[in-house]
């Protein structure tokens, strides 16, 4: 018997939906992409900029290990961009709040060009220069931090209040698609036609993806913005801790990071445990492809309104997830429970992405911006030497499940901590309310 339907093609008040219906209701849902020139202009700049990023991310490492012959030294880079990361990360997200965030970001891409150009000038080179690389990876650390605050901050610009989650969701491809892709073909290039190539299309994604930019919008700031200055930087600090809504999206992030991060024992559990090194490198897409199957099947999310319990439940499940994969027989075990854990992580950062869009102030979305990232790249940081230390004095096993379980009561004790992150209700948060009557105004 066919359901009935209203006149829009949905199930008629008081009737269930048919398997067709509820399978309907898990896709991603496209109304941002439709509606809003600039949002596509984002997604598909952001899709192009990071699959070459991600190419790139594989070739400077190589190059590093192939003229220094040292992993401390492919490790130095990590330490070279901390510092930036912190630094500009934070003042990038005071410049956002005050200029046209258009400008910041073609200028931006403009610097990421013309260093990229010089990595690929220096490996064309016959005796390329390492300190040289070291300047262009914190030079680059430099420019990232200042272009992202104001990407993040222009999303609720262009797409409508109430369409947060999907735009949240459709611009997580673009990560999931680099993460997926990028490694691949990057790994492929230097493996056969050589370094200069992968930094040639890490070259012309870049290149592409500031001509993107400018095809966007005049997004100028309010002519009360507060000028960038370390007390406009203290300010958007002091207002993300006096929420402690915004306070639980920081802290359960970066705890599930710190305490479960084993992406750099990968290798060390695909040949010493597993037994399987050829099939390292599934491990390491485990979780990208996880993550890509939970955001084309995310149509559900739109109705949720307790997004805060969405994430501690998801973090939960990350935790649960890496420390069954710990325990596994084999590798096809492993890559499940990875791709599950992938998944939930997803999941958490939908949710956190939709409140700091749909609550922060437009005046303080920039240096809100500079604060998500340091939480979520200093976790993982300080994750992975977690993970290599307990690794190191116990197991690589023992690292991984002592990991997970550790991951789950420290989400746990935050959400009881931070009763007002667990309680947060989109309809009835006076943030969100007063964020949707003023767009919906604007609109």
């Amino acid at each position: 018997m066919p359901v009935a339907t209203s006149s829009g093609g949905r199930p008629a008040d008081g009737e269930k939906p048919g398997i067709r219906g509820r399978l309907a209701r898990l896709r991603v849902d496209l109304t941002p992409w439709r509606s809003s020139r600039d949002f596509r202009i984002l997604v598909i700049s952001g899709t192009v900029f990071y699959l070459g990023a991600m190419v790139g991310y594989v070739a400077l490492p190589f190059q590093l290990y192939q003229l220094t012959g040292s992993n401390f030294a492919v490790g130095v880079m990590g330490l070279v961009t901390i510092a930036p990361l912190v630094v500009f990360g934070l003042y990038g997200g005071a410049l956002a709040d005050h200029v046209d965030r258009r400008k910041m970001l073609i200028v931006t891409g403009i610097a990421q060009v013309a260093i990229c150009a010089l990595l690929l000038a220096n490996t064309l080179l016959a005796s390329p220069q390492v300190w040289l690389i070291y300047v262009c990876g914190a030079l680059n650390a430099i420019a990232s931090s200042l272009q992202r605050p104001s990407r993040e901050a222009l999303f609720p610009r262009v797409v409508r209040h109430e369409d947060m989650p999907a735009a949240v969701t459709l611009n997580s491809l673009t990560l999931q698609v680099g993460q997926l892709a990028g490694p691949a073909l990057g790994g492929v290039l230097v493996g056969t036609a050589g370094v200069a190539w992968a930094f040639g299309i890490e070259l012309v994604g870049l290149v592409a993806a500031t001509l993107l930019f400018m095809l966007l919008g005049s997004y100028k700031t309010s002519e009360h913005s507060t000028p960038p200055s370390l007390r406009a930087i203290g300010d958007g600090i002091k207002y993300a801790f006096r929420r402690r809504d915004l306070l639980g999206t920081y802290a359960v992030d970066m705890v599930g990071m710190f305490l479960a991060m084993p992406i750099v024992l990968f290798p060390a559990f695909a040949t010493e445990v597993l037994k399987e090194p050829k099939l390292l490198g599934l491990l390491y897409s485990a979780e990208a492809a996880g993550a890509m199957l939970a955001t084309l099947t995310s149509g559900w999310a739109r109705r949720v309104h307790h997004h805060g319990r969405a994430v501690v439940i998801a973090t939960i499940t990350w935790g649960a997830s890496v420390g069954v994969a710990g325990l596994a027989p084999n590798i096809w075990f492993a890559i499940a429970f990875f791709a599950v854990a992938g998944g939930a992580d997803m999941i958490s950062g939908l949710f956190r992405a939709v409140i700091w869009n749909q609550t922060i102030p437009d005046e303080m979305r920039g240096r809100l911006a500079g604060i998500e990232m340091l939480s979520y790249s200093l976790g993982p940081l300080g994750g992975q030497s977690r993970s290599g230390l307990v690794a190191d004095l116990t197991s690589v096993r023992t690292s991984i499940v002592s990991g997970g379980v550790l991951c789950v009561a420290g989400v746990i004790g935050t959400a009881v901590w931070l009763k007002d992150f667990w309680r947060y209700d989109a309809r009835t948060d006076e943030h969100a309310v007063r964020e949707r009557e003023l767009r919906g105004s604007a609109g």
